[in-house]
């Protein structure tokens, strides 16, 4: 199993009133120079908070939501250092009730 860190907040929240485009373009070019390999995703209407453990988490952020997730815990207190109304947290996937998060995603 991994562990994956996120910060979570309603998609108008995430893509309209904060500069969460500028804030992860300034991380990817920073990869870029360091030459590390991208760790974090954007991700629409996660479905790890389809998971029974999730439920208080899933009923305090605005419907519909998004998340950057990470393997990376230094990417969320990053970005929660810039964006200041976001849910953080972490989770363990795959697990029996939250499938792994990454299968079909492309990075960020």
């Amino acid at each position: 199993m991994t562990t994956y860190y996120y910060i979570l907040a309603s998609q108008k929240f995430l893509l309209e009133e904060e500069p969460l485009d500028e804030s992860l373009k300034e991380r990817n070019r920073f990869y870029g120079e360091q030459g590390k390999e991208i760790d974090f995703w954007l991700v629409l209407q996660p479905a790890f908070l389809e998971a029974p453990e999730m439920a208080a988490t899933k009923a305090r952020c605005p419907q519909p939501c998004a998340a950057v997730i990470s393997t990376n815990p230094q990417i969320v207190t990053w970005l929660k250092l810039r964006l200041e109304y976001v849910i953080t947290g972490e989770f363990q996937a795959p697990s029996a009730s939250i499938p792994e998060p990454l299968a079909s995603l492309t990075a960020v």
